[in-house]
């Protein structure tokens, strides 16, 4: 809870933003002051730690003793895909680098990036470093000695070290990581390597007192641990016993984060490995908003409030507005080697395999130029977010590999993701010709005939309605020849095993039950029904003895629908007497490696594609079951899911009613401020087709306009947050007004509705509850519960 000075601080912001809404005065700095009053009203956590800096127990405590304004956004360039290393003013000239000279120029400009925005600054290193040695021992045949280091203004500041010597005379190759992890440093001793555990963890930190004796720095809780770690370097470069050529550093989820800091500001550290870091580790940035199920900006400077810089926080909604990204730090530990390692499965606490890979294939290309690609590596496991031995054993492994210290170990980069556009061109040999297409208007009027005339009944619509289905079902691809699944028979509570270790959604106002082997939905398809019941726990239905239900489709989550954000939401529906089943797409949650080989099995189809028919096979899931009211079958996603929603209520006449947030920006019109048709075609593999049309969008076939109204006369709610950073807003505004003239000739007006609440990118409680109360009207139930 916020006290005090800071309380008035907030209340004051209110109160200026209140009288000023965002209008971003004239001046810059007037724009920057605005900006910051937004962000103030809109931050979601209060903080859960008293410490931001040596000098601030908040954040507004820094923000008011700094002066901290964020940027003027408004004459930032928009990077909506990962910054590119290998370019110079990159969204200004766009200079490519291509010489050495170049690069270390860029090199350069991502270091002062990086510490203005991410780690801060901190001082020179110190020239007057001493060892004490404060223990020393033998354990079977390995030196075990526990040292302080002492350096700074009268050698205030100090480090202790733990060091393992193996037997032989060296120089050997070293293992270094922090305190909590002494387990793994006994692995690597046992594999020929020196062991150097240093006190910059939670478990022990020397060198929160740095903080202290260097005032004038504004760095990090984590880069002073990063700077602690260069030290143990200086001592490691007074031992005859080191190969200064091979000193590696690990460590895990914020020790992986550090150790990233640590090889990106000191050269001698030749190779890193960061083990589960998340974001601020492997994954980027510009892939934490809600639509992801990681930590995103506001989280953790909210929650881990001294990791990283508070300058950080002003990014928050705007991640695409920052000039470097993840990817820009990782690739100053270039040349030098550098593991990613990740569970594909792990969530929240910090993995997403597809964000990962594709930090990883922007440094793939740092590392080309510099002649090494062998020395980036990418691991990712299955299961939770600890490690085990074996993850340890496969660490050094590699770093044998990069050490030359084996002939017999082979290492091989496993992506679960590996899509491109070009490779899928290869694969499925389409070509596909823009100018074949006509020039489509941004804002056609969707009631025009190509004779001008104007569409004024439902028996004219039905032909330029059928059209546009066709014209989707081309963009989804070619879908294979099938044959439904059997009728459900009933529920179960079986479950695969991949469930046991991902959070799904619980409901303490009702039950959940799965659609499962050996009686599946589609092709071969689990799915789970949460269902609300009585005092009795017997399932509660209507009157007519039929459940009403939502199919609730997941954003882009590695965990699929995983229980972030979602619990309250099925539990407030099962309130309305409504059922929700959910169920992984594909690609997600227990169907990863599923959509691993997708287009080499189906190169004509397409994931979106994919989804649709699942999605539709829920439906015949449902209408299979006798307690299922089969006439309200609703739709709702967020982000991917509000997507696939769209797509499949508008070849889905049985779909009663939809309701999405954040599931679109028309295409036509998208500006270089968001992603655009990339999403789909080359991003995430969505829809491949659509590639071809970058650079002619006026010419696609088929726009989020046309699948709006072919959804018409069914209700349909739209949320887009007025400061989604996916979303043209005004364009998205202008596809919900050319909906709606169709929507209003079939007498239908009030069935669309739309929502633009002043918030970023996500689906709020506030969206939740409005997103309810619909389904409840729409139902027919409001007033019966």
């Amino acid at each position: 809870m916020l006290k005090g000075e800071n309380c008035v601080l907030l209340i004051l912001c209110f109160i200026l933003v209140a009288q000023s809404p965002v209008a971003y005065g004239q001046s810059d700095e007037d724009k920057r002051q605005a900006y910051l009053e937004e962000l103030i009203q809109l931050q979601e956590d209060p903080p859960s730690d008293d410490f931001v800096t040596v000098h601030d127990a908040t954040w507004l405590d820094w923000v008011e003793r700094t002066g901290a304004l964020p940027p003027n956004f408004a004459e930032m360039p928009s990077i909506p895909l990962l910054p590119d290393p290998l370019l110079i003013d990159e969204g200004g000239e766009n200079i490519p680098v291509e010489t050495r000279s170049q690069w270390k120029q860029k090199r350069e400009w991502i270091k002062k990036k990086a510490k203005h925005i991410l780690s801060g600054t901190f001082p020179p290193p110190p020239e007057n470093v001493t060892a004490h040695v404060l223990d020393e021992k033998m354990e079977d045949g390995v030196k075990i000695e526990m040292i302080e280091l002492r350096f700074g203004e009268d050698n205030k500041a100090k480090l202790t070290l733990e060091l393992f010597t193996p037997p032989g005379e060296g120089p050997f190759p070293v293992f270094m990581t922090q305190w909590n992890h002494r387990g793994w440093a006994q692995i690597a001793v046992r594999r020929g390597y020196m062991g150097l555990v240093y006190a910059g963890a939670d478990a022990k930190d020397d060198t929160r007192e740095y903080l202290e004796l260097w005032p004038e720095y504004d760095w990090s809780t984590l880069m002073t641990r990063a700077w602690g770690a260069h030290r143990a370097v200086d001592y490691l470069y007074t031992l005859d016993r080191v190969d200064r050529s091979k000193i590696a550093i690990t460590g895990h989820s914020r020790n992986g984060k550090q150790s990233v800091f640590a090889g990106a500001y000191d050269d001698r550290i030749t190779a890193v490995i960061s083990s589960s870091g998340g974001t601020g580790g492997e994954i980027p940035y510009r892939y934490t908003d809600k639509r992801h199920s990681n930590e995103e900006i506001e989280f953790l400077v909210s929650r881990r409030t001294h990791w990283l810089h508070p300058r950080l926080r002003f990014y928050w909604g705007r991640e695409h507005k920052m000039p470097i990204d993840q990817n820009s730090l990782l690739s100053l530990i270039a040349p030098n080697s550098l593991l990613l390692s990740s569970s594909i499965r792990e969530g929240k606490a910090g993995g997403d395999p597809w964000a990962i890979e594709h930090n990883y294939q922007s440094l793939k290309e740092v590392y080309e130029f510099l002649d090494v690609p062998e020395k980036l590596g990418l691991r990712l496991r299955d299961g939770l977010h600890a490690v085990e031995a074996r993850d340890i054993e496969a660490y050094l492994d590699w770093l044998d590999v990069q050490f030359d210290r084996t002939t017999t170990i082979e290492w091989e980069n496993e992506l679960v993701y590996n899509y491109s556009f070009d490779k899928w061109k290869r694969l499925s040999g389409e070509t596909v010709d823009p100018e074949n297409f006509p020039v489509i208007p941004a804002d056609r009027p969707l009631r025009a005939r190509n004779n001008g005339e104007e569409i004024t009944s439902s028996d004219e619509w039905e032909t330029p309605k059928k059209d546009i289905k066709e014209d989707i079902k081309w963009l989804l691809g070619d879908k294979p020849a099938g044959v439904s699944a059997s009728p459900i028979r009933g529920l179960t509570g079986r479950d695969d095993y991949i469930n046991s270790f991902i959070s799904r959604p619980e409901v303490s106002n009702g039950r959940s039950r799965n659609i499962a082997p050996y009686n599946a939905m589609g092709d071969y398809l689990i799915g789970r029904l949460y269902y609300p019941t009585d005092a009795k726990g017997e399932m509660e239905t209507g009157e007519d003895d039929k459940l009403p239900v939502v199919i609730y489709l997941h954003r882009f989550s590695n965990t699929g629908y995983d229980a972030t954000n979602l619990n309250a939401l099925f539990e407030d529906i099962l309130s309305e007497g409504m059922a929700v089943l959910a169920m992984d797409l594909i690609g997600f949650g227990t169907r990863i490696e599923e959509g691993t080989n997708f287009y080499e099995r189906y190169p004509h189809w397409s994931k979106l594609g994919k989804m649709v028919t699942d999605t539709r096979a829920a439906v015949n899931a449902l209408e299979s079951l006798d307690f299922v009211d089969r006439d309200r079958i609703f739709l709702s996603g967020f982000a991917l899911g509000g997507t696939v929603s769209l797509f499949t209520a508008a070849l889905d006449d049985r779909i009663a009613g939809t309701a999405v947030s954040g599931a679109f920006t028309p295409l036509r019109n998208a500006t270089d401020d968001v992603e655009g048709l990339k999403t789909y075609s080359h991003l995430h593999g969505l829809l491949p087709r659509l590639g071809f049309f970058t650079g002619d969008e006026n010419r696609i076939p088929v726009d989020f306009p046309e699948i709006l109204s072919a959804i018409a006369p069914r209700p349909l709610l739209v949320f887009t947050p007025e400061l989604d950073r996916h979303a043209d807003i005004e364009h998205v505004e202008q596809s919900i007004k050319q909906a709606r003239s169709i929507y209003e000739m079939l007498d239908a007006s009030t069935d669309l509705q739309y929502r633009s609440p002043h918030e970023f990118t996500g689906f709020s409680p506030s969206q939740q509850e409005h997103l309810v109360e619909w389904l409840d009207e729409m139902s027919g139930l409001s007033g019966k519960n």
